[in-house]
């Protein structure tokens, strides 16, 4: 459930939950818990103040990891 949340599965595997979701009650309730306790953090963090130096380290990092890990070929 974790993966599907987080939008981490492939296409086919989030098919198949999704599908999954229609005809089982207790597995759409699981869902809609998790999904909402994701969406009210995302809000919630939304409107803390960052400081803008550390916005800036964290972006610097971000970017610093991008280029450091090797592409899929």
């Amino acid at each position: 459930m974790d993966e599907y949340v987080d939008r981490e599965l492939a296409a086919n595997e989030e098919a198949l939950v999704r599908t999954h979701l229609e005809t089982c009650a207790a597995c759409a309730a699981e869902y809609g818990f998790e999904d909402g306790v994701l969406s009210a953090l995302k809000a919630k963090l939304r409107r803390v103040a960052v400081p803008a130096d550390l916005r800036e380290r964290i972006a610097k990092q971000l970017a610093d990891a991008r280029s450091a890990t090797p592409l899929d070929t």
